[in-house]
């Protein structure tokens, strides 16, 4: 890995363009488990390439169009990297395929979401250089059980965007355009640990409790990426549950596998959602106004020596207005945008962004300190 940093280096001072191979979409894990695990995404590449398309061909229009301002994409097929001193290859590498039908009474809703990462090895080495996490979810309600059709186009909706909001395909193309690659030796973060307690479980869906890992990978990936697109750091993805011995599996749609080492974090995050609370604050003939409270705790450190950058409990509350006339409640929703609102305003905290927020939500007696030493440690990691 240091040999490949310090090669970066040198190819930087020496003013080359740099040029990315860029190998599609790709799927992490066990390739003898991929049909069972990402279903849905191979009957739509199927489909698309029935239609002379692929994802590949789709995840490529959309970088197209928005181009990476730091270095080349090349479409070259990965076979002629063989041989090449150092090669950097870019995928968008989709770590999980979420889809849970749940019934509130007469109504199914069905729940759809992908999370992935803008994903930068060496081939040579086969070691991950850099990772952005991306994500997108997707809610439609029906009075029927959705049929695996109506199922599918929601599965292709999350990859294309629906409803205004952009789709995976163009979160990654965002993602790689803010990229950079480094020019010195990187400093690298992850989140290492992630826990939840019997509260917070309580209110998570069962899909996100399906597996021993599913609940901490979710938690994980929340803080990945809100800290990642607000703050612009690439992160070591979390790897519990898919990677072994620090080495990560991953296969491209045309059927090559790799076995990808993972670099040990320079930096370590540790998260533990601790609690949550639904407190009623005003009511009318209408309906009612509740705040869903969550609550965590935070650490940032550097194990080598054993510096801590950021240390604390955070709070965040987020309010939801339900009518009188709706039978069925489903709090996750509530939760989850007060889980996510507590990272995200995290996040921009520390990318300068200061709203207040942090001086109101954080427990440390020192949190504007500890926010500036915190602040100057992700720019380092830029």
């Amino acid at each position: 890995m240091l040999a490949c940093s310090l090669a970066l280096v040198a190819q930087v001072s020496q003013g080359q363009t740099r040029e990315v191979a860029f190998a599609g979409v790709a799927f992490s894990g066990d390739a003898a488990g991929l049909a069972q695990r990402f279903p849905y995404s191979i009957q739509i590449d199927k489909q698309l390439k029935a239609a002379n398309s692929s994802l590949f061909k789709r995840s490529y229009e959309y970088i197209a169009v928005n181009q990476p301002p730091n270095f080349q994409i090349s479409t070259a097929p990965l076979d002629s990297l063989q041989g090449s001193d150092q090669a950097l290859v870019a995928s968008l590498l989709i770590s999980s395929e979420t889809v849970s039908v749940e019934h509130f009474g007469n109504i199914r809703k069905l729940f759809v979401l992908l999370r992935g990462q803008a994903l930068f090895f060496d081939f040579k080495s086969m070691s991950v250089l850099r990772s952005y996490p991306v994500s997108f979810g997707y809610v439609d309600n029906f009075r029927h059980d959705p049929s695996p059709e109506e199922i599918l186009e929601r599965v292709r909706l999350v990859y294309e965007g629906g409803n205004n909001k952009p789709g995976l395909f163009s979160r990654y193309a965002s993602a790689m355009a803010a990229a950079s690659l480094p020019s010195q030796v990187p400093r690298y973060v992850q989140v290492t640990r992630a826990s939840l307690a019997p509260e917070m479980l309580g209110v998570l869906p069962d899909y996100l409790k399906a597996s021993p890992a599913a609940a901490e990978t979710w938690a994980a990936d929340l803080v990945s990426e809100a800290i990642s697109t607000r703050v612009g750091v690439p992160m070591v993805p979390y790897t519990k549950g898919y990677a072994v011995g620090n080495v990560m599996s991953m296969q491209v749609m045309d059927g090559d596998v790799f076995n990808l080492s993972l670099p040990k974090p320079d930096y370590e995050i540790e998260v533990d959602l601790k609690n949550v609370k639904k407190i009623k604050f005003s009511e009318s003939a209408g309906g009612a106004s509740f705040v869903y409270g969550t609550y965590a705790d935070i650490k940032i450190h550097e194990p080598l020596s054993a510096t801590v950058y950021l240390n604390t409990s955070l709070k965040n509350g987020e309010t939801k207005v339900i009518p009188a006339s709706q039978t069925y409640v489903d709090d996750f929703p509530a939760y989850y945008d007060s889980v996510n609102g507590m990272f995200v305003k995290l996040a921009e905290t520390m990318a300068g962004k200061d709203s207040g927020w942090i001086k109101k939500s954080a427990s440390a007696s020192d949190i504007d300190a500890q926010i500036e030493k915190t602040t100057k440690l992700m720019n380092l990691c830029k």
